[in-house]
């Protein structure tokens, strides 16, 4: 607003209406300023509220939530078309009814009269003609098992007692490993809370037990396992790949909020309940004494210069598709964006297949062009979005500047994978990991003790690590009660 002419001398109206006319640019200023803030309040809230399981890490189960912005029908036709087929996949292992040795034959003979009135129980036998197997299991029933100890007496005159057997405690009565595999089963595994899990075992099997029981089983089960889960520590701490995610869950008092750490790899899992913070990081103990691949999303703390002895990055290629598809959304005019996903899906496809070669790394025939393709995206958007000046850690920059510059800093760790094949694209591994942490939160809600929560953390990656070497859960479990938990062959050392 420009400055007003003086008032003329001795006119009291003129300078009435000068200082109304001050005092509304004084309050259009300050409207002004205020639309301004509301606008991109609004901006941000509408930003968030356009986040679905396309553009961000939100889950695909969040997309329908009330106020939640779906995936455009573009989206949902797109990933239609990239979708699997429903049922069984390609090369994935069938399962089906064969005929087999059966475990039990039951004979059934004609019964009643024949038209002509002659008893057929007394008809003669001409063989079997049609036979129909059927895969059942026994009705459950708990088993009272009574063990008793004899003592002998050698012909010297020392007497001899039997040992316990593995699995039975000293107490007089106790529950059998059995009963107790299949409760930390319900409970751990399966994510059935307690007064459920004692409810389904005693509809199930007729044994009547109380919720200190299984939380004893739970304990115990814990400290049965737990050199074996030192064990997996020390085996991903020298792998030559690990994915590492984290993600949220209510545990401890009301009103606290602790982060599950997960790291992985192909035949091992491990959990840590611990805070977003890279104490809790340095506590977990792997990534200071890691000198392999981390494989992860774009969280700082994996990227921090602490850790010394890291052979390098793999930033997870499908975060990084997500994120290209929100800058596609954020502008929509731009080419950049969908040009970076392409590439970016060709190098995954290509992976698979220089792998399913047992090739050491994606042929350059291959590789290169998509490579080129991906590098022109990433300079054409840092192009179309300048950077906004002003302290790196707190201006806000255009939605996407950020992941185009870590693209363009972090090239190598992006692209590392096409070089060795041993190193995922993707951080799928360690999502699928982490994900029954979410299903047991929406299940149970708050798990008041830290120190339970960690017992079941353990629990769990135990069973995983003995899944992915192809164990039974139940069989790995009884091993547990019994004493004897299993534990993963420990490899040959080997250099990468």
């Amino acid at each position: 607003m420009t400055d007003l002419p003086p008032p003329a001398l001795g006119c009291d109206s003129c300078a009435a209406r000068d200082a109304v006319i001050a005092a509304q640019g004084e309050q259009i200023a300050a409207q002004q300023h205020q639309i301004e803030e509301l606008r991109q309040k609004v901006e941000q809230l509408e930003r968030a509220m356009s986040r679905n399981s396309r553009n961000s890490s939100m889950p695909p189960s969040a997309d329908d939530l009330p106020g939640r912005k779906p995936p455009s029908r573009q989206q949902r036709r797109a990933a239609d078309r990239a979708a699997r087929k429903r049922g069984k996949q390609p090369g994935a292992p069938g399962a089906a009814m064969s005929w087999a040795e059966p475990g039990e034959v039951i004979s059934h003979h004609p019964h009643g009269l024949c038209d002509c009135g002659a008893d057929l129980a007394g008809a003669d036998e001409i063989g079997v003609a049609r036979s129909y197997q059927q895969l059942d299991i026994p009705e459950p029933a708990a088993r009272r098992i009574q063990h008793d100890l004899h003592t002998v007496v050698c012909r010297c005159g020392r007497e001899h007692t039997a040992a316990r057997p593995a699995g039975v405690p000293e107490a007089a009565v106790p529950v059998g490993p059995n009963l107790r595999a299949l409760a930390v089963y319900l409970l751990v595994f399966q994510h059935v809370p307690v007064a459920r899990c004692r409810q389904l075992l005693e509809d199930a099997t007729g044994a009547a037990v109380s919720d200190g029981f299984i939380h004893s089983c739970l304990a115990a089960a814990a400290g049965a396992v737990a050199d074996v889960v030192k064990l997996i520590k020390t085996l991903i701490t020298a792998a030559w790949v690990a994915g590492f995610d984290e993600t949220t869950l209510r545990a401890g008092r009301a009103g606290q909020k602790r982060y599950v750490l997960g790291a992985f790899t192909e035949l091992y899992s491990l959990f840590f309940l611990g805070k977003r913070t890279l104490k809790s990081f340095r506590d977990f103990g792997i990534l200071p004494d890691f000198a392999g691949i981390v494989v992860s999303d774009r969280y700082q703390n994996y990227f921090h210069d602490g850790w010394e002895h890291l052979a390098g990055h793999q930033p997870c290629l499908a975060h990084l598709i997500r994120d290209y598809e929100d800058a596609a959304q954020c502008w929509p005019g731009a080419v950049w964006p969908v040009q970076a996903q392409r590439a970016l899906r060709g190098l995954i496809k290509a992976w698979h297949q220089a792998r399913e070669q047992d090739l050491p790394h994606i042929p350059e025939a291959v590789a290169d062009p998509l490579i080129r393709e991906f590098r022109h995206a990433v300079l054409a958007g840092l192009s179309d979005l300048p950077r906004i000046p002003g302290p790196k850690n707190s201006t806000a920059q255009h939605p996407g500047r950020d992941l185009l510059e870590f693209c363009r800093d972090r090239q190598d760790d992006v692209l590392r994978f096409t070089t060795d094949t041993r190193v995922w694209p993707t951080n799928n591994i360690s999502e699928r990991g982490v994900r029954p942490i979410k299903t047991q939160q929406k299940i149970s809600g708050r798990l008041t003790s830290e120190d339970v929560t960690q017992h079941r953390l353990d629990i769990r990656g135990y069973i995983d690590t003995a899944r992915k070497h192809g164990q039974d859960v139940m069989t790995v479990l009884r091993a547990v009660m019994t004493g004897t938990p299993w534990s993963p062959p420990v490899p040959a050392a080997a250099s990468p």
